[in-house]
């Protein structure tokens, strides 16, 4: 089985301006990521950004950079631009991996790609794993996906999504084995469906939860959901998770 990996990666960032090119361990956040890819069963890794920096940085470690539109709403339209540009196949199959995962496993990478192939009515594939953690229901930057019999997701939020009517109205604690599960946002596609999704309507769902991912679901779009065979490693979205990230690859 043969696949892509395109890393979007910007340079805007409300939280961590200039986050691809943030110092981990002495080299900048995004070829950590790039390293990571490259250690998966990939063919080609792509990194696509509308910014000059960090194109040249990318260069100077040896990636391949595609440069594309600085007007793009998300990271699977970016890929949608890299799609077309580069002229992928419809059946190819790309995997976007975001560019603030430095210690995300090879491992998960191959997990998605494995499991778009084997299901050819999915138009998107992704992860999710397991919430031990009661805080973690209700924390708004741990996005929360419930899924149908077959594992395609029904819908992503931000809430604590089943809502236990029984639990979380009272003061009872909740039970050992919470029925949430958290997504991990590693997203595989077919070239295909990436070159009609920035034809998509934009949806209140996407922009009200910022979940790009729902305006697949809201036009109808289908997305596997595999549990993650290894923990996703640490994304970096705060300064908290910038110093975890530096801990782990000191």
């Amino acid at each position: 089985m043969s696949f892509k990996i395109v890393i979007p990666a910007r340079y805007a960032s409300s939280r961590l301006p200039g986050k691809p090119l943030l110092d981990i361990a002495g080299k900048p956040m995004i070829q950590h990521v790039y390293e990571r890819a490259t250690e998966s069963d990939a063919a080609e890794v792509i990194i696509a950004t509308d910014n000059q920096q960090i194109a040249d940085v990318a260069g100077n470690f040896g990636a391949d950079v595609c440069m594309t539109a600085d007007s793009h709403r998300s990271g699977t339209d970016r890929l949608a631009e890299v799609a077309k540009q580069r002229g992928f196949a419809d059946n190819d199959i790309v995997l976007n991996v975001q560019g603030d995962e430095p210690t995300l496993p090879a491992l998960l990478i191959n997990q998605v790609a494995a499991d778009l192939a084997e299901f050819p009515q999915a138009d998107m594939a992704s992860l999710f794993s397991r919430i031990e953690q009661e805080k973690q229901v209700f924390d708004p930057n741990v996005v929360k996906v419930v899924m149908d019999a077959e594992g395609f997701a029904l819908y992503f939020s931000r809430a604590p999504i089943p809502w236990m009517r029984e639990h979380f109205n009272k003061d009872t604690p909740l039970p050992p084995e919470l029925p949430h599960y958290r997504h991990i946002g590693l997203y595989g596609y077919r070239a295909g469906f990436l070159k009609h999704y920035s034809d998509l309507t934009p949806c209140l769902l996407e922009t009200d939860e910022s979940l790009e991912q729902l305006r697949a679901l809201f036009h109808g779009k289908r997305i596997h959901m595999s549990e993650a065979l290894v923990s996703a490693g640490h994304g970096v979205d705060t300064e908290d998770d910038l110093e975890a990230a530096r801990a782990l690859l000191a």
